[in-house]
């Protein structure tokens, strides 16, 4: 059997003529936290759309426990146990945190209308199980984006969800939302849940992931242990330099002040502010304020 509940062979994408995925492969293993990094627009979004049925390949194979799968549309795909959370949640504002968590999936009675009792009482279970803590019959659209993000993982492991793809989690939370998301992403990885976690925030990955892939106009570039690699390397493998020689240094030498402000202050707007203006000595200045009102106070 394989060592990988997810595993992704030389995925190519196209769009057009345009090859977005080139021969990307990616693999996870079950009860672990896989980051998936790249510049916007290395293909990060494409290859998660691949997994969860919203694109099909154009070439490679992707394997689940070890048997091939071709995913026809998204259902299959959470049918198989797969399901994504993505930046733009889609929660229904208008009803509350158990019927969304079951919305398409309500329990029936023998007479065909929905059983309320069965539904809360089986939303308030799952709850527990993650360990959140929400009042079930609150209105979707009263929740804050860490609430609703609770709300949506749960509805993922209400169609028992082993692979869990989070898209930019954390990027319209605050520090405490996004450690009590960090607390359930841990616990749900040493449930044995399989995670695919995607962002820009460097610190984040080192915190709480454990291997981290890299892809790169579209190409992969290698998969890392996050305990063997720096901020750095990181960098590098993304933009395919140092961060040396993608920001370097230039030495110019300054000429005299053209512009000195000394302790301005606007009541209500900035205190004690204090600068020099130097002009490079290759730079001719030139000062036009005519009519400029500058900072408000000239």
């Amino acid at each position: 059997m394989s060592e990988y509940i997810l595993d992704l062979k030389k995925i190519t994408k196209s769009f057009s003529g345009v090859e977005v995925l080139h021969e990307v492969s990616f693999s996870l293993r079950p009860g672990e936290v896989h980051a998936l990094l790249g510049e916007n627009g290395a293909g990060k979004s494409t290859l998660m759309k691949v997994i969860t049925g919203v694109h099909h390949p154009d070439g490679g194979e992707i394997h689940l426990n070890g048997a091939p799968v071709h995913f026809s549309d998204t259902r299959e795909s959470q049918q198989a146990g797969i399901a994504a959370i993505y930046q733009e949640l889609s929660l229904f504002p208008d009803l509350d945190v158990a019927e969304n968590i079951f919305i398409g999936r309500q329990p029936v009675t023998l007479g065909g209308r929905i059983d309320w009792r069965k539904l809360y009482a089986e939303a308030d279970k799952l709850l527990a199980s993650l360990g959140v803590h929400l009042e079930l019959k609150q209105k979707a659209r009263t929740l804050s984006i860490a609430q609703q993000q609770m709300v949506e993982i749960a509805r993922a492991f209400s169609i028992n969800a082993r692979i869990l793809i989070m898209d930019e989690p954390t990027s319209s939370l605050t520090l405490k939302e996004a450690t009590d998301l960090f607390h359930l992403v841990r616990r749900l990885r040493d449930e044995g849940a399989a995670i695919i976690f995607i962002s820009h925030r460097l610190e984040e990955l080192f915190e709480l992931a454990d291997r981290v892939t890299v892809l790169r106009d579209g190409a992969y570039v290698d998969t890392r242990q996050m305990k063997d690699v720096t901020r750095d390397d990181l960098i590098r493998m993304m933009v395919g330099r140092t961060i040396k020689n993608l920001f370097p240094k230039q030495d110019v030498k300054a000429g005299k002040v053209v512009l000195k402000v000394d302790h301005l202050t606007r009541d209500g707007a900035f205190r004690d502010i204090s600068f020099d203006l130097r002009q490079p000595l290759q730079w001719s200045f030139q000062c036009l304020f005519s009519d400029v009102d500058m900072f408000g106070v000239l």
